[in-house]
């Protein structure tokens, strides 16, 4: 059997470079591990880790094409992450004009989760545990 350990990373390609990077780190709070601008690919890589954690790689590619989010399509769906008060993710999203679903009931746990989008329109669960 195989002996995974745990998520390493997720790999993001974005459009616009600095926006996301803003996004990612001066929004939602992620911590630059380090970034690296490689000319042969004239390409960024930036990871990202929360509370320690190396989580993202963050991707910027001359002209990517566009990945289709809705309608929902086959494939990675979303990231999601968990938060410990939900109204106060919400508060610290409405205050940086990032748009928000409702918030929902997830029907099998009781807890409560909104979404969001990020700069390329991928989808952001916010989880409350």
């Amino acid at each position: 059997m195989l002996q995974l350990k745990h998520i390493h990373h997720i790999a993001i390609i974005c459009f616009d470079y600095t926006r996301s990077k803003n996004f990612y780190t001066e929004i939602l709070g992620l911590e630059i591990v380090r970034e690296v601008y490689r000319k042969e690919r004239d390409s960024y890589k930036l990871d990202l880790c929360l509370n320690g954690n190396y989580v993202i790689e963050l991707f910027s590619f001359p002209s990517p094409p566009e990945r289709v989010s809705r309608p929902e399509a086959a494939g990675l769906r979303h990231l999601a992450f968990a938060v410990k008060n939900l109204d106060e993710c919400v508060e610290h999203l409405k205050e940086h004009q990032v748009i928000i679903e409702p918030i929902r009931i997830d029907e099998f746990t009781g807890k409560r989760f909104t979404f969001i989008a990020d700069p390329d329109e991928l989808p952001i669960e916010f989880y409350e545990v």
